[in-house]
């Protein structure tokens, strides 16, 4: 131990934990880093070096007993059938079942998804609904016969901690110097300060502090093997980490068919990790976002206000001085399309992630640190109950190049390292001017790389600054674009430089004016009928009425192909079909869905269909009550109804357009065996004989 741990361990005891030993087992299971620590402060929470060896081979013990891995499943389920009960560690979700008004829990590792749970634990743990938490929960076998499950949840305690004394952890503070303070958050997230220097220190602290501001806007590309996603899938249990994928407004903000907020209302901290891969269902989780990114609250059906941070990250595959230096590409290159300049002004900070250290066993520490859930449990409260952005604002003067948003996101940033160093209130001018450097430094980037992109000049005033306490202004710069003047001095879009004769002046010469744009396009205005309907019935360039005669064992047709090029601006789509019954028709019609859904503004499907005397009309039911409920999931609803008397079979969409095929739904041949080519692709599967029509109406 050096002294710092002595000090640590003197002001923290039960608090701290050494990190080495948590390097020992991390890399046998995974775990997330504060259930370890949770073991760790358990069993090992001594200095004897005979007592910790015991402590880690009880760690280790109860990891193996109580720990599920995802291939231990079945042998988990009958630990519990043979013993009665038996308590695990492990990931639990709870969701709510509509059509039997109730709620089902799961386990992450434990393959099952309908284990009863008492109202109580969701009902007293909100995030069980919402992205799940990690608990100690005994399992127990229910030995009623008639039940429809064969477990319950007979007890659920969440790893964190049940109690955190504020005011303590602040008095405490006082103890250490603001370097000395710093190093101590270094090694409680693993990190030894002695390789690090202060730059590389602010940047991980960077990374921290979406935990501990509220409704702060932080994005970091970089290169891989940084441990970008690290902080916000292990570190905190009040961040979630969404991986890539597809996105969509019911799931981040409010589903209206459910009436219940998204992930924003549970979480203090959403991180899209490989925000490149980032897919957005609907047009609408981009506006929900900026208005959410911009102060706190949307409304979408109810006006909803949550103190979420937002933060992306992301792979640059490019290298920072060939895109600083290129005319064609800058720093947020990675983002994805929907990602307009109105979502980069609303981004805080910038960290340059290409100064990151890659990932090694070097830099991580064999001292003590706070045992991270205390740290993360300090940094919540913070985020939840302290403010420090009035105390920024009557400190900070700031240069006239610093406008509205750029004025909020430098304060919110030295705010959360206000937060983080000096919890207790005491900061000198001297580590006051250093936070202010460092956040107008990521804003300073962010409006860089805007000003590269606008085509006028909009962002133009990049040089930011500040005055210091002799009343000096300080212009703070990037240290990636110092006298590059490809991002500092960009050619905008719709300006070329002609060549003059020798002795001439060369100057930029505007190719198009804009005054002649707006003129051209209030001209092409007045031509157009204002007095139109609001949904146009003019036909989509591109489209146009079509029949197909389908022949048997033909193939290259799918839902997709025949019916998504004409779902444009509809909201709404109704399907007249009297077969859908048996499975495979379910089956069909679950494709159907799946293929409109490709269309983000589809919000609503109607399904009427009929039944005979030999259909199975409560299986049917069942699996239709399953489609709705998935659809739900997704923000869409499906409105279920029965005509005994129908026979004709036609889609219709509220855009105008009607697709009329003769088998419906089913004109797809079964297949041969269910493990070929065509099984999922219905593009490859052959068909039955078919005509179809596409009109308007």
């Amino acid at each position: 131990m050096d002294l710092l741990d002595e000090k640590l361990l003197e002001h923290f005891e039960g608090k701290a934990v050494r990190k080495d030993l948590l390097h020992r087992i991390k890399k046998g299971t995974n775990v997330p880093t504060f259930v370890l620590e949770f073991l760790l402060a358990r069993f090992c929470a001594s200095d004897d070096e005979d007592e910790i060896q015991e402590g880690l081979s009880a760690v280790l013990e109860t990891l193996n007993d109580n720990y599920v891995r995802p291939d231990e499943a079945n042998a988990a389920q009958s630990k519990v059938a043979t013993k009665g009960r038996h308590k695990f560690i492990d990931k639990v979700h709870v969701r709510y079942v509509e059509k039997e008004k109730r709620h089902w829990a799961s386990l992450e590792n434990f393959n099952s998804q309908r284990i009863a749970i008492g109202e109580k634990f969701y009902k007293n743990n909100d995030r069980l609904l919402e992205g799940g938490i990690w608990a100690e929960v005994t399992l127990c076998h229910n030995e009623i016969e008639e039940d429809d499950y064969a477990f319950y949840i007979e007890d659920l305690r969440p790893i964190q901690l049940s109690r955190f004394d504020y005011d303590a952890y602040c008095e405490k503070r006082k103890a250490y110097k603001r370097d000395d303070w710093l190093d101590i958050i270094m090694r409680s997230v693993g990190l030894e300060p002695t390789k690090l220097s202060k730059r590389v220190k602010f940047h991980f602290l960077a990374r921290l502090a979406p935990l501990v501001e509220a409704n702060y806007n932080f994005i970091e590309l970089g290169p891989r093997g940084t441990g970008k996603s690290y902080f916000y899938s292990e570190f905190s249990p009040y961040s979630t980490l969404i991986s890539g994928g597809q996105t969509s407004s019911a799931t981040l903000f409010y589903n209206n068919a459910r009436k219940k907020v998204g992930l924003v209302g549970y979480w203090d901290t959403i991180a899209f990790d490989e925000v490149g891969n980032m897919r957005v269902k609907d047009p609408d989780t981009i506006q929900i976002m900026k208005d959410f990114m911009a102060n706190g609250r949307f409304s979408r059906g109810a006006e909803v206000i949550a103190d979420a941070s937002m933060t992306f990250i992301g792979n640059l595959d490019l290298g920072v001085k060939q895109v600083v230096n290129s005319t064609e590409y800058d720093l947020f290159q990675p983002l994805p399309k929907e990602f307009d300049l109105a979502v980069m002004d609303r981004f805080c900070m910038y960290m340059p992630g290409w100064e990151m250290p890659k990932n090694s066993s070097e830099f991580l520490t064999d001292n003590y640190g706070f045992i991270t859930d205390y740290l993360a449990e300090a940094f919540h409260y913070q985020l939840k109950h302290t403010n420090r952005y009035e105390e920024v604002s009557k400190r900070i003067k700031l240069g006239k190049c610093v406008e509205g948003r750029d004025e909020k996101g430098i304060k919110k940033t030295v705010a959360s390292y206000l937060k983080m160093l000096h919890p207790h209130g005491e900061c000198s001018d001297e580590e006051f001017e250093e936070y202010v450097v460092y956040a107008i430094e990521g804003r300073r980037r962010v409006k860089e790389q805007m000003n590269k992109r606008k085509p006028d000049d909009e962002f133009i005033n990049i040089e930011l600054s500040f005055f210091n306490v002799e009343d000096k202004e300080i212009v703070v710069d990037c240290p990636e674009t110092i006298g590059v003047e490809a991002t500092l001095n960009p050619i905008k879009p719709g300006y070329v430089t002609e060549s003059y004769d020798e002795g001439e002046s060369h100057k930029p010469e505007v190719i198009k004016e804009p005054e002649k744009d707006a003129k051209e396009a209030s001209h092409l205005t007045d031509s157009i009928d204002m007095e139109a309907p609001a949904i146009a019935e003019v036909i989509l360039p591109g489209l146009k009425e079509q029949h197909y005669t389908i022949t048997y064992d033909s193939t290259g047709y799918s839902y997709e192909s025949i019916i998504v090029p004409y779902l444009e601006g509809a909201k709404s789509v109704i399907i007249e079909d009297p077969y859908i019954r048996a499975n495979h028709q379910i089956q069909n019609f679950i494709r159907f869905c799946e293929a409109i859904l490709k269309q983000p503004s589809i919000k609503k499907i109607q399904l009427i269909t009929s039944y005979d005397e030999k259909t199975d009309v409560k299986e049917m039911a069942e699996r239709l009550q399953d489609v709705k409920q998935s659809l739900l999931e997704l923000d869409v609803m499906l409105d279920l109804n029965v005509n005994e008397n129908m026979h004709d079979r036609e889609i219709r969409i509220d855009n105008g357009w009607i697709v009329k095929i003769g088998r419906g739904l089913d004109f797809f041949q079964k297949p041969d065996s269910w493990y070929g080519v065509g099984v999922n692709d219905l593009s490859l599967r052959k068909c039955l004989e078919t005509k179809i029509d596409i009109f308007k109406n």
